[in-house]
């Protein structure tokens, strides 16, 4: 199962937007959210808790390309996130998300016994690449017990 699959099949809001994976790798995760007449604001566009929910899954699915292999020892959770609307967006939005801390980093302070925290910054962009959201997700990787 490809971290695009896992992330439909045990999140259902992922499956509910319709949420495409175009790219999940250690270094990137790009999701795309189509344009949606059910997912629409008053103007239109892209309602903000449909952005943010894209954005919030495409940091999920870098997480999970970066830290898979550490999901037998820890749960990754998000612990806190915020977001900045930009300019509006109409159409379909793009998330891309990337890690601000080395993962290397992080499974190092899983290994000495810590609870690592870690930025997951994400850029939400419209179809013409301008760029209409930003949000950073805090993550930690608990340890099992």
């Amino acid at each position: 199962m490809n971290v695009g699959e896992l992330l439909a099949a045990t999140v259902p809001m992922v499956k509910t937007l319709n949420l495409e994976f175009l790219e999940t790798t250690p270094e990137r995760a790009v999701l795309r959210l189509p344009d949606q007449p059910d997912y629409h604001n008053h103007i239109a566009g892209p309602h903000a808790g449909a952005m943010f929910t894209l954005a919030e899954s495409a940091s999920g699915a870098i997480v999970i390309a970066a830290f898979g292999d550490q999901l037998s020892r820890a749960v990754p959770l998000a612990v806190r996130a915020e977001i900045g609307y930009k300019k509006v967006a109409k159409g379909a939005v793009t998330a891309t998300a990337t890690l601000g801390r080395p993962a290397a980093e992080v499974v190092a302070e899983l290994d000495a016994g810590g609870r690592p925290e870690f930025p997951v910054k994400i850029e939400i962009q419209r179809e013409d690449e301008a760029v209409s959201g930003e949000m950073t997700v805090i993550w930690t990787l608990r340890p099992n017990s």
